[in-house]
């Protein structure tokens, strides 16, 4: 089978790649969890995020918005000494802020899943990348999207750290026309 040239690097970007990325993802616990891990990479591998996913599960509450929002500074500093996480406290406190972010958009539009698929009408944009140096790092709909968010108060949502979300939750399905997984998440 032949895959995304990125997911070929180990055994667990290789499962990501094949069952998670670029899925249409409509969970809200689920695209909050996304939000916060692709923050967490800003400056790192994907495959260092990967690594520590299970860590990030277990030190915030299984991803729980509502909990999340009211970390107090104990918890915060807690969460600093967790070899688990990515230990930066700007991407701890933008988690504990975006959480109460997070928890305002849904009662604003009734999910955050309605107001995050806003950007692409409800539907998946369809590319069709023949090589890897195709993709963006960011477009148009993406820098729109971090200025929303950056308005509504969340952090580490700049235009490259968004499009890497929308591709990661199905927003774009941005796998290779040469990819088995092309025309599967396209279906």
């Amino acid at each position: 089978m032949k895959r995304c040239a990125w997911a070929e690097k180990s055994p667990l970007e290789i499962k990501y790649h094949d069952q998670e990325w670029g899925v249409p993802v409509h969970d809200d616990r689920l695209l909050f969890e996304l939000l916060i891990l692709e923050g967490a990479q800003a400056g790192l591998s994907w495959a260092t995020i990967l690594q520590k996913r299970a860590g990030y599960l277990k030190a915030f509450d299984n991803f729980d918005a509502r909990k999340i929002a009211r970390y107090s500074d104990a918890k915060k500093e807690k969460l600093l000494q967790d070899p688990g996480i990515v230990r930066n406290r700007l991407k701890v406190s933008a988690a504990v802020e975006n959480a109460k972010c997070f928890l305002a958009v849904q009662k604003e539009y009734g999910s955050f899943d309605a107001y995050i698929w806003s950007f692409v009408d409800g539907k998946p944009i369809q590319n069709r990348w023949k090589k890897m140096s195709a993709l963006p790092v960011s477009t148009s709909v993406a820098e729109v999207m971090s200025k929303d968010l950056k308005k509504k108060g969340f952090k580490f949502v700049g235009p490259t750290i968004c499009y890497a979300y929308m591709q990661a939750v199905g927003m774009v399905n941005d796998h290779l026309v040469s990819c088995f997984r092309h025309v599967e998440v396209k279906a």
